[in-house]
C-alpha cells in the first residue's frame, strides 16, 4: 500500500481498524478527530496515560489531525485533505456526511478516482438505517448471540469482544483493496458501502446457518456443525479441545482416550456417524469422561500421538510464552511514547520480501496537525489562526 493516501474520520473500531490494516501494509493514513475529545475509543477499556489499548489497535501507524469539520474553515481543510487522498473512510450514520457537505456525490464530482468507504450499522436504506448500532446490537440482529446460545436453555450469549466491529473492518479492508484494484484497471473510484449487519450475517452463514441455507434440510442436525464441541477438562484443571472430523480423527480420539468400539461399522465412517448420531455421541461422551481422569500433558500427548486435531486453551495473558508464538514472532514488543511498554500481534498476512510488523504507535490527539496542514501548503500564521479559532488542536 505504499503510495496510497487514506483519510480516516471514523471512530470506535469498525472504521478505524480498516485504516490500521492499510497502515500496516504501508499506506499513509491520516486520522481526523474532533478537537478536545477526539475518538471515543481513546477512553474505552484498559488505558495508560489517556490512551486505550483499543485506540492503539485501531489507530496504529496513523498520523492525526484534530480538526473541527463542522466549521466552514474546518470543512474546507477536510475537503483539501480528501482531494489528495486515494481512500476516504467514515462510519457515521447515513446522512451525516451529506449534511456536512462531505457526502460521496459531492466529493466524487471533483474527485472521481476517490474510493469512498461508508461503514454503518444497518446500511444506507431500510427501516433500520437510522438506528444506532454498537457491536452488541449487531451481534443480536445478525444471529451471533443466538448461535452462541446454550443448547440446553436457549439463552442467547454475546461474544465477550467486539466481534461485529472486527468482522466488518476485515470485510471493508478487503473491499478497499478490491476497489483500488478496479481503479488501477481503469474503473475509476467508487462508493464502497459496508453494513455491519450484512458483514456479520455473511460471516455467520458460512458455517452456522446450515438449516437456514439449505431450505429442504430435514432439521435433524443443528445449524452450526461445531455446536457440540465443548472443551476437554483435565484432572489438573487444564482445558483443551479436540476436533475429530475425519474418520481418522474419530478413531484417533477414541484410541487416545481409551474408548473402544471405534471400528464398529456404524461409526467407522462420517456417513455412518451421521446416521447413528446417538451412538457416536455416546462414544464422544466417554472420551470426555476419560480425559477428565488424565493430566493435561498426558491427554495432549496421547492426542498428538494419534494426530488428532487438538489444542490447549491458551489465555491472551499466556500466549507470549507459548513456544509456537515465540518461535514465529507472533507477538511483537515495543516502546510506545504514550503508553510505555507495548505487546501486540504481528500482522497475520506475510508478504514475500516485506516485513510483517504493526504500523507503529497510535498518535496523540492532534499530534501531526501542523505537519499535515503544512503539507497542504498552509503557512505557520494560517495554522495558528485556525488554532486560535478552535478549528484545529
Amino acid at each position: 500500500m505504499a503510495g496510497i493516501k487514506v483519510v480516516d474520520c471514523s471512530i470506535a473500531l469498525a472504521g478505524p481498524w480498516v485504516g490500521a490494516i492499510l497502515a500496516d501494509q504501508g499506506a499513509d493514513v491520516i486520522k481526523v478527530e474532533r478537537p478536545g475529545i477526539g475518538d471515543i475509543a481513546r477512553y474505552i477499556g484498559v488505558a495508560v496515560n489517556g490512551m486505550s489499548a483499543l485506540y492503539q489497535a485501531g489507530n496504529r501507524g496513523k498520523r492525526c489531525i484534530a480538526l473541527d469539520v463542522q466549521t466552514p474553515s474546518g470543512g474546507a481543510v477536510m475537503r483539501e485533505l480528501i482531494a489528495k487522498a486515494d481512500v476516504f473512510i467514515q462510519n457515521f450514520r447515513p446522512g451525516v456526511m451529506e449534511r456536512l457537505g462531505l457526502g460521496y456525490e459531492t466529493l466524487s464530482a471533483t474527485h472521481p478516482d476517490l474510493v469512498y468507504v461508508s461503514v454503518s450499522g444497518f446500511g444506507p436504506d431500510g427501516p433500520y438505517a437510522a438506528k444506532s448500532a454498537y457491536d452488541t446490537v449487531i451481534q443480536a440482529y445478525a444471529g451471533l448471540a443466538s448461535s452462541q446460545a446454550d443448547p440446553n436453555d436457549g439463552v442467547p450469549v454475546f461474544l465477550r469482544q467486539t466481534a461485529a466491529d472486527k468482522i466488518t473492518a476485515l470485510t471493508a479492508a478487503q473491499a478497499v483493496t478490491a476497489a483500488l484494484f478496479a481503479r488501477a484497471r481503469g474503473a475509476g473510484g467508487q462508493h464502497v458501502q459496508v453494513a455491519m449487519l450484512e458483514a456479520v450475517v455473511s460471516f455467520l452463514w458460512a458455517d452456522a446457518a446450515g438449516n437456514e441455507m439449505l431450505l429442504d434440510a430435514d432439521g435433524s442436525q443443528p445449524s452450526s456443525f461445531v455446536q457440540s464441541f465443548p472443551p476437554l477438562r483435565f484432572s489438573d484443571g487444564g482445558y483443551g479441545i479436540a476436533t475429530p472430523t475425519s474418520d481418522h480423527d474419530f478413531a484417533g480420539i477414541c484410541r487416545a482416550l481409551d474408548v473402544d468400539g471405534y471400528d464398529d461399522p456404524r461409526v467407522a465412517t462420517i456417513a455412518q456417524r451421521n446416521v447413528h448420531r446417538d451412538l457416536a455421541r455416546d462414544m464422544m461422551v466417554r472420551c470426555y469422561v476419560n480425559a477428565a481422569t488424565m493430566t493435561t500433558a498426558d491427554a495432549m500427548a496421547r492426542l498428538e500421538a494419534q494426530r488428532v486435531p487438538c489444542g490447549l486453551v491458551v489465555a491472551p495473558a499466556d500466549l507470549y510464552q507459548d513456544p509456537h508464538a515465540v518461535a514465529t514472532g507472533m507477538l511483537i514488543e515495543s516502546e510506545h511514547p504514550v503508553v510505555g511498554r507495548l505487546r501486540e500481534p504481528r500482522p497475520p498476512a506475510r508478504f514475500t520480501g516485506e516485513p510483517a510488523a504493526p504500523g507503529g504507535p497510535a498518535p496523540r490527539l492532534g499530534e501531526h496537525s501542523d505537519a499535515i496542514l503544512a503539507e497542504l501548503g498552509y503557512e505557520p500564521a494560517a495554522i495558528e489562526a485556525l488554532r486560535a479559532d478552535g478549528v484545529i488542536a
